[in-house]
């Protein structure tokens, strides 16, 4: 005698399916996913700030010569010990915290960066062009999160995440108006300083 094969229920096409079963996993599964994945880029988000603040310490200890610069700097150090805050404010909200081990290794990788630039005689030049590149960055970051805040089902953390957009904006587009006078305050120093 053989086997009678196991009838699974059908679905209005007729094709095999266990549509309670499929329909409350495919959609959990998602929600997890997303949420997740939310965690994962706040998490990161925290780690590159955390680099930014270290990046930002070492360029302020040796910006002794450009004031604007320096003033801009300490004030954007305010900025992102903010940022970090509100970070740490909506990972706590959805039960979880900041990565530490990735918070500690962006860091060393922030403080190596700036050891390398100081070791250069365009230091300077190549900090503000570094931090031009890291704005748009942080901004990309930003962007994002507050793109999924809404299917994540956490709305209330996008007015936080929007606070640190718009300062990382700022930042930016000073970096931008700036990187010209900060090149050429270089160039005459050198020139200033040259035999």
């Amino acid at each position: 005698k053989h086997a009678r094969p196991i009838a699974f229920p059908r679905n209005k096409r007729g094709i095999g399916a266990l549509p309670s079963l499929n329909r409350n996993i495919g959609r959990y599964d998602m929600a997890e996913t997303e949420r997740d994945f939310f965690v994962t880029g706040l998490r990161n988000a925290h780690a590159m700030e955390m680099q930014a603040r270290e990046l930002m310490e070492q360029q302020i200890d040796r910006t002794q010569d450009y004031p604007q610069l320096r003033t801009r700097l300490q004030q954007h150090l305010v900025e992102t010990t903010s940022q970090l805050e509100r970070l740490e404010s909506v990972l706590k909200e959805m039960g979880e915290s900041s990565s530490t081990l990735k918070d500690t290794a962006l860091s060393m990788m922030g403080n190596f960066s700036a050891m390398m630039h100081a070791a250069s005689s365009d230091e300077i030049i190549k900090n503000m062009l570094a931090n031009n590149m890291f704005e748009n960055f942080e901004i990309g970051t930003y962007k994002s999160l507050i793109a999924m805040c809404g299917r994540v089902g956490t709305p209330q953390a996008e007015t936080l995440l929007r606070s640190s957009l718009t300062e990382e904006e700022n930042m930016a587009r000073w970096v931008d108006e700036h990187i010209d006078p900060v090149t050429l305050a270089v160039l005459a120093r050198v020139a200033h300083e040259s035999p």
